[in-house]
């Protein structure tokens, strides 16, 4: 039962998000390349943060994330973060192939989707985020 929380100074708690971002105009850019390096950048933007990546899956034209975080995040400010990098890294990294499809330098677009999941154990969004392939 103890893996089911994680601990802080002062608290007890277990914060996971589900999190979708799309690419802008829902063009269908993302290749398995691309999937593959944006694991890696959320990844390490979320170790940055003192989060974890739980899943992560995607398909050519949004990405799913699962996100552990503690309560001391601004899960807005962390969200901007992870599209801010992973938009400057994966437009830099993929130019060429944006650059057919984009004529300004963006990838996302400027909303996003974030759920808490209270409902559902982490497992089952595991599941759901495994099956959007």
């Amino acid at each position: 039962m103890e893996d089911l929380y994680d601990k802080g100074f002062r608290s007890v708690y277990s914060l996971t998000a589900h999190i979708v971002f799309v690419t802008k105009y829902r063009r269908m850019v993302i290749n398995e390349a691309m999937l593959s390096r944006l694991a890696e950048i959320f990844k390490d933007t979320c170790t940055k943060w003192e989060c974890t990546l739980v899943e992560f899956n995607g398909e050519v034209d949004h990405v799913h994330l699962l996100i552990r975080y503690h309560p001391q995040i601004e899960l807005s400010k962390f969200i901007a973060n992870l599209k801010t990098v992973s938009s400057r890294l994966i437009r830099k990294e993929f130019e060429p192939i944006l650059n057919q499809v984009y004529t300004k330098p963006v990838l996302w677009t400027g909303s996003y989707f974030v759920a808490s999941c209270g409902g559902v154990t982490v497992e089952q969004l595991k599941e759901y985020v495994q099956q959007q392939q």
